[in-house]
């Protein structure tokens, strides 16, 4: 029988030196050994580029791109409301994380190449799973309340993320994170009550948001551990890639086939600031900005998403603030700062 190049055979070797065991193809020890070094040769040069870029990279510069991270994801709470008078939610995600994908994948081939091992593949399942639970209730819920309501509910985050900690980390929150908690439960409590009447009401996108911020908290516990053993671009792509995934699947069982309003300017303009500004730059300067500021400065400056949410939205789109929105909201930010102030000692 004649055995092309590399192909069946019972026993024995390849033409290029690899072992086989009926038909299938073995590595051999030495392919093993060469795998390994390649991977150990990889994390070492991410160790060394880790370190050499947090002597070398301007501190202020990395507090301006987590500002402008924030900012950006402020502003997105207003233009996906305007994307998604045309486009339905898991549509919207699907397109996003798929376009971040491919500008990743281009800009950053060299680095996510030699990360796509066995050992990410955890990580990738873990991260890309809360992420699209995560986006999955935010952007539901932001179809039915206002985008400024939608940011403070969401980053009620801060406040839970110790407890996050706690569950998956075993890192036992302070006293002062059991009473920045009831002073977010208090702000949300304000935000839902009904003024004039008294009573307490929250809506079914303000639960889904509350629930965005729970999965939230998780997911990013679970990036704070991840990012410490592969690059954190790496890690990014990853969790964009496996979201995407599942937003795919729910939009293809769930929802409605894209149609021609879709191709709206004022809807394919609000799609490209949330592919390109909500998405890749601000997902990329958070990862890199988180490290080279302390975590306590860091989550100060990304605190402010919040407030410029409100701004967009008050401004952009009219919504209007009542006396109990802004006690709750002036609650729950101070809660947030609480919690993120109470890491530094």
């Amino acid at each position: 029988m004649f055995f092309p190049r590399g192909g069946y055979r019972e026993y024995g070797e390849t033409d290029d030196g690899q072992h086989t065991h009926a038909g299938i193809i073995m590595p051999s020890i030495e392919a093993l050994e060469a795998k390994e070094k390649r991977h150990m040769r990889a994390r070492s040069r991410f160790q060394e580029f880790r370190s050499r870029m947090s002597r070398t990279f301007p501190p202020n510069l990395a507090r301006v791109m987590l500002l402008c991270c924030a900012a950006l994801w402020g502003g997105s709470y207003l233009v996906a409301k305007v994307a998604m008078s045309a486009i339905t939610p898991q549509w919207l995600m699907a397109m996003r994380m798929t376009g971040s994908c491919l500008i990743m994948f281009v800009l950053f081939h060299r680095v996510i190449i030699p990360a796509l091992t066995r050992e990410i593949i955890i990580p990738a399942l873990v991260v890309g799973i809360t992420y699209y639970g995560t986006m999955v209730m935010q952007t539901e819920g932001l179809k039915t309340i206002d985008p400024g309501r939608s940011a403070f509910l969401t980053a009620s985050y801060c406040v839970l993320t110790p407890f996050a900690a706690w569950l998956v980390a075993k890192q036992r929150p302070k006293l002062i994170n059991l009473v920045a908690a009831i002073i977010c439960l208090t702000g949300v409590g304000f935000v839902a009550l009904k003024p004039g009447s008294g009573s307490l009401a929250l809506s079914q996108g303000d639960w889904m948001t509350i629930a965005n911020a729970v999965i939230f908290s998780f997911n990013l516990t679970f990036l704070g551990r991840y990012t410490q053993h592969f690059h954190p671009i790496a890690v990014t792509f990853m969790q964009f890639a496996v979201a995407d995934v599942f937003f795919l699947i729910g939009a293809l069982l769930t929802e409605p086939l894209p149609n021609a309003s879709w191709l709206a300017p004022d809807v394919i303009m609000s799609f490209l600031y949330l592919l390109i500004g909500a998405t890749t730059m601000a997902q990329i300067m958070q990862n890199i900005g988180l490290a080279h500021v302390p975590p306590s400065s860091a989550a100060i400056i990304m605190c402010t998403e919040s407030l410029f949410a409100v701004a967009f939205s008050a401004m952009f789109w009219g919504e209007a603030i009542g006396w109990t929105s802004i006690v709750g909201f002036s609650l729950i930010f101070a809660a947030v700062i609480m919690s993120v102030v109470t890491k530094r000692k």
